[in-house]
């Protein structure tokens, strides 16, 4: 699996997800700068990882949406590439018209820095082949503004499609109001688009793939981006 990573200023989780690449794919991702016009030629996965991109000014996201680098992924992901957003990712690809929606504050207005349990709600896509449908994973999260808002007619077309991938649960399963911890709609955590090759989620996967993290939940999700392209080699 040949992977880019998006590096713009600000963000601090690349070398995480990196390391989270190389451990599991066994090849070294590139690291592609904010300015590239291009991605590297033969790559399979882009991601564009959390952290804080521009300082989070004006919109988190917003500047780095309209980065050179952001027409080549567009361009990708438009000829059926594999996009992940993780995170501040996650509102990039929102503000740049990949995914639909928007991130907005914490319900509690409040950072949120802890594990965090997601239903995968389903196994049928590259991003959650590694799982079955129904499981609970815990993975970290880190973030201010994650809940995910969006009008009625999308939502409705979100879930209809089958297009929310993860939401956020208790312990056991259960998606409520109390586990919604920050105020998604419908507990939202990952959604895909329309053609189902882009992904954007808040929580971390990357921080849960080695076992000296007391957890690897976060290993299936790359496991099986490396098994589906390995299939379509």
């Amino acid at each position: 699996m040949k992977s880019a990573v998006l590096v713009f200023p600000g963000i601090n989780r690349e070398r995480d997800m990196a390391r989270a690449l190389k451990l599991i794919s066994g090849h070294e991702p590139a690291m592609v700068w904010h300015a590239e016009k291009s991605l590297p030629v033969g790559t399979d996965l882009v991601v564009v990882p959390g952290g804080f991109s521009y300082g989070d000014y004006l919109r988190c996201g917003a500047i780095a949406a309209r980065a050179p680098v952001m027409d080549a992924v567009r361009k990708f992901a438009d000829g059926g590439g594999l996009v992940l957003g993780v995170c501040n990712g996650f509102q990039i690809l929102c503000e740049s018209g990949l995914l639909p929606g928007v991130l907005m504050r914490n319900a509690r207005l409040k950072f949120i820095c802890h594990d965090v349990h997601l239903r995968v709600e389903r196994s049928d896509s590259p991003f959650t082949r590694g799982y079955n449908a129904g499981q609970v994973i815990r993975v970290p999260v880190a973030h201010g503004e994650g809940n995910y808002e969006a009008d009625a007619e999308t939502l409705q077309r979100l879930e209809g499609d089958g297009r929310v991938l993860y939401r956020y649960c208790s312990a056991d399963g259960i998606v409520d109001e109390q586990s919604n911890i920050n105020g998604a709609a419908a507990g939202i955590a990952g959604i895909v688009s329309d053609r189902g090759n882009v992904l954007g989620m808040m929580p971390h996967p990357e921080n849960h793939v080695e076992a000296i993290m007391g957890c690897t939940d976060g290993r299936g999700l790359f496991a099986g981006l490396v098994e589906h392209l390995g299939r379509a080699a």
